[in-house]
């Protein structure tokens, strides 16, 4: 019988109604006990490295689970992180660059109900991610949820109530669970499995914030950003524009990177990703140093992938090499 470690981390599957609102209070025994027929599909070990709601995750926090499945690695044949659906997203992308290629699946779940709740879908969930996570086919890391597994770099949030909370973002999710099988989809195949250990990091940079262009956003507001922040993840407007407004920002942008710090240029819009050859208001930033493409990577992974990249070296060139090498399907190569 297979193996899986079910790491509780908190949210919203764990939480109780308390006096001031839901919160996380349940373990991961708590809430497997609560699953029927869970007990059947393998050999459950529980651990709780945190119990929060995931509002409050940081990146600190990433670098403890991932501390927990390496530790654990050799004793186990996968991994549940029950997490909370917030910053899910987040979490799955930091992991994806945190521990690479990994031959096991590591998968995130979570519920828009917690499991006390009448008509719940935590119960569901957490069953169809232990089922996934001990098909033998399953590996790298992913998010199940709503009957569907996305890869861990494709996940958003989507909707903030429904059941299908999340979404595969421009790229189809790798499989679907119906009933007791995993249904794989058209998606390319994973590797044939050879014993190897996946490749573990131990570092971030966590000086990255996300600024979405508005109308009227003054550029210097990277004069305000330049003392606390190494890396700005700005979203442009369409399929990569950025206002001219007399070269304000052109001249912002290149002293930015000029200076040594990073720029990744991305889209707000959530679906097809970035192309700065196209529009003039682009294409000043296609080709200059120390500006990276985010294409059609979803922010979340985004972020990750740049707190990531930073974390292992503060060289522009080796970071760009980093950035652009596609990890667990994060990015279409162009």
């Amino acid at each position: 019988m297979r193996r899986i470690l079910i790491v509780a981390t908190g949210g919203t599957i764990a939480s109780t109604p308390e006096g001031s609102g839901l919160m996380p209070t349940l373990t991961g025994r708590e809430l497997a006990a609560c699953v029927p027929l869970l007990d059947t599909l393998c050999e459950l070990d529980f651990v709780q490295p945190l119990n929060i709601d995931s509002t409050n995750m940081r990146p600190r926090d990433w670098l403890r689970i991932a501390a927990v499945i390496r530790n654990a690695y050799d004793r186990y044949d996968g991994f549940v992180i029950l997490h909370g659906t917030d910053t899910m997203a987040y979490t799955a992308a930091a992991l994806s660059y945190l521990i690479q290629d990994s031959e096991k699946p590591i998968v995130l779940t979570g519920s828009q109900q917690p499991m006390a709740a009448p008509f719940t879908d935590a119960k569901l969930n957490l069953y169809h991610s232990v089922l996934y996570a001990c098909d033998p086919a399953s590996r790298d890391v992913s998010v199940v949820f709503g009957g569907e597994v996305i890869c861990g770099t494709r996940a958003r949030k989507q909707r903030t109530m429904s059941f299908n909370a999340f979404s595969s973002m421009n790229y189809p999710p790798l499989a679907y669970v119906r009933g007791d099988r995993v249904v794989r989809s058209a998606a390319p195949a994973p590797g044939e499995k050879d014993g190897r250990r996946p490749s573990f990091t131990d570092a971030l940079d966590d000086r990255v914030i996300v600024l979405k262009l508005t109308p009227e956003l003054r550029p210097s507001i990277f004069e305000l950003l330049a003392p606390d922040y190494d890396a700005v993840i700005l979203e442009t407007f369409g399929i990569g524009g950025i206002p001219s407004y007399d070269g304000a920002y052109q001249r912002t942008i290149y002293d930015w990177v000029g200076s040594g710090r990073t720029l990744v240029v991305t889209t707000q819009v959530p679906e097809e990703g970035l192309d700065l050859g196209v529009y003039e208001v682009g294409r000043a930033y296609a080709d200059r140093p120390g500006i990276l493409r985010g294409d059609d990577m979803t922010t979340e992974a985004l972020v990750a992938k740049t707190m990531w990249a930073l974390g292992q070296t503060r060289d522009p060139a080796e970071v760009a090499r980093l950035f652009y090498e596609p990890v667990n399907h994060d990015r279409t190569p162009r």
